[in-house]
Formats: structure tokens, sequence, C-alpha cells
């Protein structure tokens, strides 16, 4: 039987619900911990899409489309304003 992994090293989407609140506690809160969190995810999606031998649109296409999202919460302010405005 294959050992479980410390609680702290597993992947959110391999924890308990009921492990939850735990793993959250375990977790590396630290300036370097985010970092590393955000490097891994980061290795990882360029990993599974972006580096491959035959690419292909998704990896391309899901950064695109953050960076859609990420521009219209910085003008949302403006174009909120913009929606209410009578133009006559």
């Amino acid at each position: 039987m294959a050992n479980k992994p410390v609680l702290a090293e597993q992947r959110l989407l391999d924890v308990k619900l009921g492990d939850l609140p735990p793993w959250f506690a375990k977790a590396d809160y630290t300036p370097k911990g985010v970092l590393g969190a955000f490097r891994r995810g980061y290795q990882r999606y360029f990993n599974k899409y972006i580096n491959v031998k035959r690419g292909g649109l998704p990896g391309i296409s899901m950064i695109l489309t953050a960076y859609v999202v990420v521009s219209y919460y910085f003008v949302y302010d403006n174009t909120k304003h913009d929606m209410w405005r009578k133009h006559h």
C-alpha cells in the first residue's frame, strides 16, 4: 500500500472535505511560500498546455481569456458610469 502524502503536501483536489480546515491551517502563507505556490502552478500550467509536442489552442486561449477578464475588471468603474449615462 502506498504511503499517503503529508496533508500539507497534498494538492487541493486531493484533500477530502473534512480535511480542508487543517489543510488550510498547515499551508505556508509566508511570501516565500506564496511565491512558491504561484511558481508551481505556473510550471504545472506551462508543462500541461504550452510545453507540449503538438500545442493547440486551449493554452493560449486561457491566457487571452484571463487577460480580457483582468482588463475588464480594471476598467469596470469607468464603464459602469457610462452605462447609466443618458445620451441625447
